[in-house]
């Protein structure tokens, strides 16, 4: 009887492991192996803490659904003084820088470069 346990279980280590049906594993391990470094997905299975920072500067602590570090709350231009939301306007959209004038070459004078020219 120990003789026939023997053989069965030599037979099972030959066999190798055993697999459930439809259940595929890969038995090549090595240093080649790939990790999941970011997920892009549309909805986190939990919420994250936030800093909330208001309009007026207040904040508070809350739980998002995204995880960030902090949150800052849109601020509403029509309730500015109009000398703040014209400076905020002009911080946003900066002029345009104005064109320089162009230099003219009349002031040069030929005969000192004479010597680079190829003859």
């Amino acid at each position: 009887m120990a003789a026939a346990s023997q053989a069965l279980s030599a037979l099972r280590l030959a066999a190798g492991p055993r697999l459930l049906p439809g259940l595929a594993t890969s038995c090549r391990h090595n240093s080649n192996r790939t990790s999941v470094s970011h997920l892009r997905r549309q909805l986190y299975g939990r919420l994250y803490p936030v800093l909330l920072v208001k309009t007026d500067g207040s904040t508070i602590h809350l739980r998002y659904k995204e995880p960030k570090k902090i949150l800052m709350l849109p601020l509403d231009s029509s309730t500015l003084p109009e000398e703040e939301r014209k400076a905020r306007l002009r911080r946003q959209f900066p002029s345009r820088a104005k064109a320089k004038p162009e230099e003219t070459f009349e002031a040069i004078d030929m005969e000192t470069y004479k010597r680079f020219w190829k003859k």
